[in-house]
């Protein structure tokens, strides 16, 4: 986090001499200290996300293709002639530790077109689906086994 506070001083400063950098050092060192000290962060959640980052990247990838095959299906529902699509609320359990867990779940089944997250109130979702046939498997998908994968780095 620290070295990305850093970066993000010298992007916004949009050029890079020894004050510039000097100046970053101390005041991302600042930035830092004051996050671990009073908003709960430590060097420990560091290390954690950058051992996870290659589910992370993982989750990206899935999340990007499903959102390609969604927007497929939501096409094809849309100029079919003979299908009305029937839409659905589908309610779910699952089973995360972690509110990131659940925010990753509920963003991703938001971002995923034809479905929208209508609430989540502990480990239980409630999802609103275009057509009943979008919430098929909804409990046991790619997202829900790889958030329990990094929930397990955690």
């Amino acid at each position: 986090m620290y070295l990305l506070f850093l970066l993000f001083w010298i992007l916004l400063n949009g050029k890079l001499n020894l004050e510039i950098f000097l100046f970053g050092i101390v005041i991302s060192a600042a930035i830092y200290w004051f996050i671990c000290r009073y908003m709960d962060y430590s060097v420990k959640k560091d290390i954690m996300l950058i051992k996870s980052t290659g589910i992370l990247f993982w989750f990206l990838v899935v999340l990007i293709r499903e959102i390609f095959w969604a927007n497929w299906n939501v096409l094809k529902l849309v100029y079919s002639v003979k299908y009305q699509p029937e839409p659905a609320i589908v309610y779910f359990t699952a089973d995360f530790k972690t509110g990131l867990a659940k925010v990753l779940l509920a963003n991703s089944i938001t971002l995923t077109p034809g479905t929208i997250s209508v609430s989540v109130e502990g480990n239980r979702y409630c999802v609103h689906c275009l057509d009943k046939t979008f919430s098929e498997g909804i409990e046991s998908s790619d997202f829900v086994r790889i958030l329990h994968r990094l929930e397990a780095d955690w």
